[in-house]
């Protein structure tokens, strides 16, 4: 009797000890595959102020032994936007093949004057995220800003009704916040590209500084099998922002186009 006390004592701390905040998930990941590129043009106001692009390796790669999905997001200024406001951004993710969590992150900033480098390592079996300033807790299955989207992009949307919402947990800037994804509908979009059977999607937003308002943004994902984001569209304290997708190669699964 009192070596089963023992054993059940030892088993209780253990499991409120960081090394057991969490067995990695396996998630189901059907959305994308290596090599997929998707360019996107960016406009502020009427202006074509930039490109967007994002690109997964062609290979899986290794990190911290684990077999990974290389994803990396630019983003450049064009024309006479560059002139007044040049933008160089970077954010590269090494993302857990099975779990579709992020071991490792950089983000490469430099918008005007303001720049940012960072780079991030997760400990996801004891919830800890390491930069070069600090280490901090962090929530379950947390994302960056990079794998969040990649992530996103897993979940199974097929029952949502209008009104649900999405959680994923989120890390930036040595902190951690809940992005929210709330689902309106569905709705066939056209673009330059034709039209497309989409899932529109407002995630929730900070008001006040860049965001007119919470529900200042709008996002519209192919209602399909690869879940790529279509167009989004932002209203901001200065001016609103569009972004709609230019060219897509290597993707998993034929786009939601309609003939």
């Amino acid at each position: 009797m009192k070596k089963t006390i023992y054993v059940l004592t030892f088993l209780l701390l253990s499991l409120n000890s960081k090394g057991f905040c969490q067995e990695l998930r396996k998630v189901n990941q059907e959305a994308f595959v290596p090599g997929e590129q998707l360019k996107y043009r960016v406009h502020y106001g009427f202006m074509d102020a930039g490109e967007a692009t994002l690109t997964v390796a062609p290979a899986l790669k290794t990190v911290f032994g684990k077999s990974c999905y290389q994803v990396t997001g630019e983003g450049k200024s064009l024309g006479a936007f560059d002139w007044f406001f040049k933008v160089r951004d970077r954010y590269e993710s090494y993302i857990d093949k099975d779990a579709m969590l992020p071991w490792y992150f950089v983000r490469d900033v430099r918008e005007g004057g303001y720049k940012v480098n960072q780079k991030v390592k997760f400990d996801h079996t004891n919830c800890v995220a390491t930069s070069e300033k600090k280490a901090i807790k962090t929530p379950k299955h947390v994302q960056d800003l990079l794998s969040a989207f990649y992530f996103a992009r897993t979940i199974d949307y097929s029952n949502a009704t209008p009104g649900d919402t999405f959680l994923i947990n989120t890390y930036l800037d040595d902190a951690t916040f809940p992005m929210m994804l709330k689902y309106v509908g569905k709705v066939v979009l056209t673009t330059d590209k034709g039209k497309f059977r989409c899932m529109k999607f407002k995630p929730y937003v900070m008001e006040g500084r860049v965001f007119k308002e919470q529900e200042s943004m709008t996002i519209w994902i192919s209602d399909d099998k690869n879940r790529v984001p279509i167009r989004a569209e932002a209203s901001l304290m200065v001016g609103s922002i569009k972004m709609d997708l230019l060219q897509y190669t290597g993707v998993a699964h034929p786009l939601a186009l309609v003939k």
